[in-house]
């Protein structure tokens, strides 16, 4: 009997241990995976938030007006758009100088 016993005895812990750790550690992965997912999450619904707080920007009159004039160098009626171009670079001359004596 006790030859049983000490036969069995290894079978049982590795099938507690079987048991107990690969579902703990299936656990585990699983916490990770939902805190990663849950952060995710979080950055996600802030881009969103700023997403629609642009929208509504965009939708605004002055925005409007804003992207006209700018994008679209649009003006309003009676107004006169000027174009100013840019000036000639200024030309350098460089003069280089021997070091050496003369003989």
């Amino acid at each position: 009997m006790r030859r049983v016993i000490w036969i069995a005895l290894p079978f049982v812990v590795l099938a507690t241990l079987f048991l107990a750790i690969f579902p703990t550690r299936a656990l585990l992965e699983q916490r990770s995976r939902k805190a990663k997912a849950i952060n995710e999450l979080t950055t996600l619904e802030q881009q969103n938030t700023k997403l629609d707080d642009d929208v509504r920007q965009l939708h605004t009159d002055a925005e409007i007006e804003r992207l006209a004039r700018e994008q679209y160098n649009l003006v309003k009626p009676g107004e006169e758009a000027y174009a100013i171009l840019p000036g000639r670079p200024a030309s350098t001359t460089t003069t280089t100088t021997s070091t050496r004596s003369r003989r």
